[in-house]
C-alpha cells in the first residue's frame, strides 16, 4: 500500500501580524533614523576639546537629549571633515587658510580664547621668558639654558609637524607674522601636542609651544612670559601676550544645519560661556576687545620697529 507524501505548506501570516511586523520595523527604522538624528558628530584640535568643548557637550546632552559624539584630529582635520560634511561641527584653533579649497565650505564661529605656551620640564629653574628670548629660541638663535638664566646645557627644541596645525600656524602669525616659517633648528618634531608635552614632561632641557588648556593637565612647567602668567584674567584682558581665538567649525549645507547652529547657539548662551569660564577658559564674548589689540604688542616687546610700520592695521 502506498502512502502520499503530503508536502507542508509554509505558514502565511495573517493579515494582522503581518501589520504588526510591518509596523516594527517601521518603528525601529524610525528610531534608529531619530537616533542619528541625535547624535552630532565633532572632530577637532584637542586643545578645544580640553578647553571647553567635553563640558559644553555634556551639558547641552543633558538639557536637549542631543549626544555629541567627540573625537579628535586636530584642527585641520575639524575644518576640512566639515567642509565636506563628513563630520557635523569641528572644532579648531585657527582660521581657515586662504586658498584652500577643501576648506572653503567651513564657517568658522569663534567661542572661546586660548593662550599659547612655552613649556619645560618640571625641575627646570627657570620660571620666565621674554617674546624676544622666545622668537631666539625657536629660529635657534638662543640655544642654551645660561641664556635664559638657567644651567649650561643644551636646550632642545621640540615642535609640532608641519605648518598647518593648529598650534603650528598659530604660533608662526602670532609670534612672527609669517605663516611659512621653518623652525629648522627643531631637535624633534610631533605630529600632535600630546605627544610633544609628553616628550617635554620627560626630557630635562626641552622646550615646547603649547595651548594652556592642554598643558595645565600635564607635569610639565608652564613658563611665564615678559613677567606674566597665562591665567584667566590676564588672557581676558590681553596682559599674557600670546592669545588666539577658538573656533567651533559648521557647514551651512549639512542636512544637520539646523541642530548644529543650537549647539553654538548654546555656547553662546549665558549657560554655554558660564560653562567654558568654570573650566578656567575665557569666552570670546567676554574679551571682545582683544580684536582690537594689534599683534605688534608682539613687535614691541622685542622693539623691531621697522616691523611695526610695516604692518601697522594689518590684520
Amino acid at each position: 500500500m502506498h502512502h502520499t507524501e503530503i508536502k507542508k505548506r509554509p505558514r502565511r501570516l495573517n493579515k494582522a501580524a503581518a501589520w504588526a511586523l510591518t509596523t516594527a520595523l517601521l518603528s525601529m527604522a524610525w528610531a534608529q533614523a531619530q537616533a542619528e538624528q541625535a547624535t552630532l558628530r565633532w572632530v577637532g584640535c584637542g586643545i578645544s576639546k580640553k578647553s571647553y568643548v567635553t563640558a559644553l557637550a555634556k551639558a547641552y546632552e543633558e538639557r536637549t537629549g542631543v549626544k555629541i559624539d567627540l573625537q579628535g584630529g586636530g584642527a585641520t582635520k575639524g575644518i576640512r571633515e566639515v567642509a565636506a560634511i563628513e563630520a557635523d561641527v569641528g572644532g579648531s584653533c585657527r582660521r581657515k587658510l586662504r586658498g584652500a579649497s577643501e576648506e572653503s565650505a567651513a564657517e568658522l564661529v569663534p567661542v572661546a580664547w586660548d593662550a599659547l605656551v612655552a613649556i619645560t620640564h618640571s625641575d627646570n629653574p627657570v620660571e620666565d621668558i621674554s617674546v624676544a628670548q622666545l622668537q631666539g629660541v625657536m629660529l635657534g638663535e638662543i640655544d642654551n639654558w645660561s641664556e635664559l638664566g638657567g644651567p649650561d646645557a643644551e636646550i632642545e627644541l621640540y615642535v609640532r609637524e608641519g605648518k598647518i596645525s593648529g598650534v603650528g600656524h598659530a604660533l608662526r602669525k602670532v609670534l612672527f607674522n609669517d605663516p611659512e616659517l621653518e623652525f629648522d633648528t627643531a631637535d624633534q618634531r610631533f605630529p600632535s601636542s600630546g605627544p610633544l608635552e609628553k616628550a617635554v614632561a620627560a626630557s630635562p632641557h626641552s622646550i615646547g609651544v603649547t595651548g594652556i588648556s592642554s598643558a595645565r593637565k600635564r607635569d610639565v612647567k608652564i613658563l611665564r612670559l615678559e613677567g606674566k602668567e597665562p591665567n584667566y584674567e590676564n588672557v581676558r584682558s590681553g596682559d599674557y601676550l600670546l592669545y588666539r581665538p577658538l573656533y567651533l567649525v559648521h557647514n551651512k549645507q549639512s542636512p544637520k544645519s539646523e541642530e548644529i547652529k543650537k549647539f553654538i547657539q548654546f555656547a553662546y548662551s549665558k549657560e554655554g560661556m558660564d560653562i567654558i569660564s568654570a573650566n578656567g577658559t575665557v569666552p570670546y564674548l567676554e574679551a571682545m576687545h582683544l580684536l582690537r589689540k594689534s599683534r605688534n604688542e608682539i613687535f614691541k616687546a622685542r622693539g623691531n620697529s621697522d616691523f611695526l610700520a610695516q604692518t601697522q592695521g594689518r590684520d
